[in-house]
């Protein structure tokens, strides 16, 4: 196996939903240091603006709300065929989760967001024989009481990646899927505040600390790349080794 497996070919095409900010900002990154030419979401102009990215060559972001599925659709068509869809747009509402109108939409967000986004850029995946990575959860298997919503939406999205990987793979899409653990971003910054909850995590990891969203984004691009061409239906843990013992 040569090294050009382990590149991305020359004019791949790249969208990142939810790509201003956190895991994946990280993904957007490396995407553009392969060569990749990405476009990528933000829930506003705020978030893409803060993301410090907005100007660079080579990368295009846009406001989208991903519960609009008229505002998909159209991005879908704005950007015509592509190699690779990041679904990667999330939220949390850590204790609010029990109110109904609460847990729907962390639901419609997480859950249907990704079904949507996938939906729409489907033909054009089809059309370049693109795969899809969508970012589900450590919490997809090791719940957490406060967040019902997040737990139940990330167990949604590693059955609907092997759904997909099965209905798709006639139409040459792989679907996979990430399972991030325990990393620091903007989502989980009010958590990490509390001192006794983030040691607690940190000490059951096998490296005794929490991750870094560019550890997570070298799994993303590889399931990108030529040497994962076999590879559909899977669900990759990037959580230190949490989930182990």
């Amino acid at each position: 196996m040569g090294k050009e497996q382990f590149s991305l070919p020359t004019g791949f095409k790249a969208v990142v939903i939810g790509g201003a900010g956190g895991i994946g900002l990280s993904i957007v990154k490396l995407l553009r240091d392969f060569g990749a030419a990405v476009t990528a979401t933000g829930v506003s102009e705020a978030e893409i603006s803060a993301c410090g990215m907005a100007d660079e060559a080579g990368l295009r972001f846009i406001p989208l709300d991903v519960t609009n599925e008229a505002a998909v659709q159209r991005l879908a068509e704005d950007c015509g065929p592509i190699d690779f869809l990041v679904n990667c747009a999330g939220i949390l509402r850590r204790d609010e989760e029990y109110q109904v109108d609460v847990f729907r939409k962390v639901i419609e967000v997480n859950l249907i967001g990704t079904f949507t986004t996938s939906m729409a850029f489907a033909d054009g995946l089809a059309e370049r024989h693109g795969s899809i990575v969508n970012i589900a959860s450590m919490n997809a298997y090791a719940a957490l009481p406060r967040l019902p919503a997040y737990c139940a939406s990330k167990g949604g999205v590693v059955m609907l990646t092997k759904s997909l990987a099965l209905a798709w793979a006639s139409r040459g899409i792989r679907v996979n899927a990430v399972a991030p653990g325990f990393i620091e971003t903007p989502l989980n910054a009010e958590g990490r505040k509390e001192i006794a909850h983030y040691q607690r995590i940190a000490s059951r990891t096998a490296f005794n600390r929490w991750g870094q969203p560019d550890e997570v984004a070298g799994t993303v691009v590889y399931l990108a790349m030529p040497a994962a061409a076999y590879v559909t239906g899977t669900v990759f843990a990037v959580d230190g080794g949490f989930l182990a013992g």
